[in-house]
């Protein structure tokens, strides 16, 4: 089923996750922005969701990837 997750390069995956996980950096990182948001129950905005999901889900993936990786061995 994420046959698909383990052809992607490990290096692009991490990459592009530390990439979006930081970006932008000044004046804070918008994944760290929304973190904060939820945890005050002020993530409501869709823009704000999307933001949130834009930022995390290739840190979910290269997780996901690195645990069938180390699971398989």
């Amino acid at each position: 089923m994420l046959r698909w997750l383990d052809r992607i390069p490990l290096v692009w995956l991490t990459l592009l996750a530390l990439w979006l996980a930081v970006a932008p950096i000044v004046p804070e990182p918008h994944l760290v922005e929304k973190l904060r948001m939820l945890s005050q129950g002020a993530l409501s905005s869709p823009l704000d969701i999307f933001d949130l999901l834009l930022h995390s889900v290739p840190l979910v993936l290269l997780a996901v990837r690195l645990w069938r990786r180390t699971r398989d061995r």
